[in-house]
């Protein structure tokens, strides 16, 4: 047994760590778990104050942000897409934006641009349309009529519903029109103007029988009033690709609702 013992004493002596320059190394960190039980045994029964409400506040905080940053800085890969395109459509809407302001590069074609956009303004096509109704004798013509009334009322209501739901500003900072008021065309999602001349020249191009010349214009002409729109600061590329797409469907939706000659004369001479 002592010569147990005095083997031990020798193997701690020849330990290198056992040395003072090294006995800093023998002692655990003071983060560890192992001296923070070592302190409490020390400390004994001794007890400590808990947390105030702020500081547990604080530390709960404090637990919760790197979670947080986590969730900020690891995002999907469907959210990365969705910021990429909405953040090139922005970038896109600006640079064509050239007549959004009098200090623009195309400032001056500001009046004509502007011009171009009331062409598909809901308005002037009401208005039109229930002129031309009145004015005409025929039948055929008065069931057309009828059913294009249809058509652009269910457009006022559909793109404004949509506007007044979505709520998405323009790329610009432009007020509406007083005419964009009546139709309430306020926001920009999706453009009015462009769904109100893709569906009236597909109505057009389906119930009229134009030369080909014509049709063509008819087609240029949708497609310049949805420039119009971004080209004066209104809306984003997006804002009219959606309008021309919610204008073909309306078209659709009026084909399947297509008022027979009885009906319209029904409500004409209701009217």
């Amino acid at each position: 047994m002592p010569a147990s013992q005095s083997r031990a004493r020798a193997r701690d002596r020849n330990n290198v760590l056992n040395r003072a320059e090294f006995l800093s190394l023998n002692q655990p960190p003071k983060g560890t778990p192992e001296s923070r039980s070592s302190s409490r045994k020390a400390s004994g029964p001794s007890t400590q104050p808990p947390p105030t409400g702020d500081g547990a506040r604080e530390r709960r905080q404090s637990q919760q942000l790197p979670e947080e940053d986590c969730m900020q800085l690891n995002p999907s890969f469907k959210g990365i897409a969705f910021n990429s395109l909405l953040a090139i459509d922005i970038c896109m809407s600006k640079r064509l934006g050239v007549c959004a302001g009098r200090a623009t590069s195309w400032a001056s074609a500001r009046s004509m641009i502007k011009l171009i956009g009331i062409t598909g303004h809901g308005i002037p096509w009401i208005g039109g349309t229930i002129l031309c109704l009145v004015k005409s004798s025929t039948l055929a013509g008065q069931e057309v009529l009828m059913n294009l009334l249809l058509a652009l009322l269910l457009d006022i209501m559909t793109v404004a519903g949509v506007q007044k739901l979505i709520k998405r500003r323009g790329p610009y900072e432009t007020s509406p029109g007083m005419l964009d008021y009546l139709t309430m065309d306020i926001y920009a999602f999706p453009a009015g103007h462009a769904s109100r001349a893709a569906m009236v020249s597909k109505f057009f191009l389906s119930h009229l029988v134009l030369a080909v010349p014509l049709r063509i214009l008819l087609v240029l002409w949708a497609f310049c009033v949805g420039l119009s729109r971004v080209m004066i600061g209104r809306h984003h590329i997006t804002d009219v690709i959606s309008g021309f797409i919610i204008g073909y469907f309306q078209f659709r939706l009026v084909e399947l609702m297509w008022m027979s000659s009885n009906t319209c004369q029904m409500l004409i001479s209701a009217w």
